[in-house]
């Protein structure tokens, strides 16, 4: 379950992709299939939401796993690192960047 909170010892990570209307679609389709298939499935996932703004310019990738370790062994599987270079042949850009939460709301 996805807790935003500053006293939980989790890793987050929020990637932004940068994408053309025409193939954001496309990425959500291969985002969630990496999701369903593969990433959920990884030592230490423990939740993660797509977003998508209204342009359909952009995709927002919200992640949390036990431990920055976790993420980073998944980057860094035969499998992973062949589905990010499908994903960077969809999007323009894509860059995740590692979070510490600070305070949380509601």
């Amino acid at each position: 379950m996805l807790t935003i909170a500053p006293d939980q010892p989790h890793q987050t990570v929020i990637t932004t992709f940068e994408v053309h209307p025409g193939t954001c679609q496309d990425l959500l389709d291969e985002l969630r299939q990496a999701y369903d298939v593969f990433i959920s499935k990884q030592p230490g996932f423990i939740a993660a939401g797509l977003h998508v703004n209204d342009a359909q310019t952009r995709i927002a990738n919200y992640s949390q796993w036990a431990r920055r370790e976790d993420f980073l062994a998944m980057l860094r599987t035969d499998e992973m690192r062949a589905r990010n270079r499908t994903i960077g042949a969809l999007c323009k850009s894509f860059e995740p960047v590692m979070y510490d939460v600070v305070t949380g709301y509601g």
